[in-house]
């Protein structure tokens, strides 16, 4: 909720910006128009032309900020798309723009336009400006995750290329080559490109196309990060305009509806937090169907003895027991990194140890009413006492039916965690 305030709130200075490239597309445009006047070039005339687009798709986006940002009850996840319908209109503007310049070129006279020095010195100052406002648009647009503000900064960025070619083309006046009717026709193909580009990103988004890999990734990643998730078993991100909605159906260990819930919206802070632009995060609790379990238990060396002091365990033994044929699927020996911490080792060892996944954490001291216990019981993780002396002789009865005859004391998560 937090960072869809702070999102909300960023939305003054986007449409601030806006703003300013709509008067900065103004300026552009007065100026082409008089030096396309004087000169007679068609360059420049397409090159007015496409600031002309440039001033429309300005406007079009201030109006689309403007109303995705409207509340209704008729559209409950809002009107956020509106901005991606701007940047689709932007695009069919690029397309028009180049039909017209192309239409121009091949029906203009071949002859060049006469020199005019004065004509290359005023194009010459032009040039950088669209790509420094372009560059400060587009970082804006990247820290409020605005759609339209990217495409209107990478428009302006493409603008640098189109004022090269007619700066290219009056210099060429000098000597009497006529490049004026081609550097039009290069200067249509790159308000095509562009055009292009946006509109395929804006209908990704209308047509729910989901997020590119990098993200979802990152977003999988924060997910089994909570020790309460045993697994997931489906993930859709999906833009809005400039915010993101998940969806995911996930494995909870817990049994506990309220623990899951609370590990569901401890997810959601999480995903919120290292991305801002996520407007909203819905979790489907789904519980777990086990065909193995996981146990974690506590060595006192490498070659299989049960330590006595859980903190203090050099190495961990992770067993993976099939439920079904009552053998071992996989069994591996890990360190403790904190074994020689002087305080502090039980509860990093716990977060250390939920890294893996376990279902059952097993040591021959017993964890109950202690920092491990509880934080293992807040994770949906059992605790289990036992007497055996080795690891061998509790893999045999892991594999049995009844681990309470084999000498196993087995506590339940929330018995372990809540014992004093």
């Amino acid at each position: 909720m937090y960072q869809a305030k702070k999102m909300e709130q960023q939305t003054p200075s986007v449409v601030r910006v806006a703003l300013y490239s709509l008067l900065f597309n103004l300026s552009l445009l007065g100026a082409k128009i008089f030096l396309s006047a004087i000169t007679g070039s068609l360059a420049l005339q397409a090159d007015a032309v496409h600031t002309l687009v440039d001033v429309l798709a300005s406007a079009a986006l201030i109006l689309g900020l403007k109303i995705s940002e409207r509340k209704s009850e008729s559209f409950p996840l809002g009107l956020y798309k509106v901005e991606n319908l701007a940047s689709i209109a932007i695009s069919f503007l690029l397309f028009f723009t180049a039909y017209e310049i192309i239409r121009e070129a091949a029906v203009a006279a071949p002859q060049a336009p006469p020199y005019q020095g004065y004509a290359l010195l005023a194009v010459a100052a032009i040039i950088p400006l669209p790509y420094l406002f372009g560059s400060f648009q587009i970082r804006v647009g990247r820290q409020t995750g605005s759609p339209s503000l990217i495409a209107d900064g990478v428009q302006h960025r493409a603008d640098v290329l189109t004022s090269s070619l007619v700066f290219l083309a009056l210099a060429a006046q000098s000597t009497g080559l006529p490049l004026d009717r081609i550097a039009a026709a290069i200067i249509a193909l790159v308000i095509v490109k562009e055009g292009w580009r946006i509109l395929v990103d804006g209908m990704r988004v209308l047509l729910d196309a989901s997020v590119d890999l990098k993200t979802l990734e990152k977003i999988r990643s924060l997910i089994m990060l909570a020790p309460e998730v045993a697994g997931i078993e489906e993930l859709v991100a999906r833009n809005s305009g400039r915010y993101l909605f998940v969806q995911a159906s996930l494995l909870f260990r817990v049994s506990d509806l309220r623990r899951a819930h609370m590990a569901g919206k401890r997810i959601e802070a999480e995903i919120k937090k290292e991305l801002p632009q996520v407007d909203r995060v819905t979790i489907h609790y789904q519980p777990i169907q086990r065909s193995s379990l996981r146990y974690a238990i506590a060595l006192q060396d490498a070659r299989g003895a049960l330590s006595e002091h859980f903190g203090e365990s050099p190495f961990f033994a992770l067993v993976d027991i099939d439920l079904q044929r009552k053998d071992i699927s996989r069994q591996e020996i890990v360190a403790n990194p904190y074994s020689n911490l002087a305080k502090g080792k039980g509860l990093k060892v716990s977060r250390f140890l939920l890294a893996y996944k376990p279902d059952i954490i097993i040591c021959k001291e017993s964890l109950a009413g202690k920092g491990p216990g509880y934080a293992f019981a807040e994770a949906g993780v059992e605790t289990a006492q036992t007497e055996a002396e080795s690891l061998e002789g509790l893999i045999k009865s892991l594999a049995g039916t009844d681990m309470e005859m084999k000498g196993m004391q087995v506590a339940g998560a929330q018995d372990a965690g809540m014992q004093k």
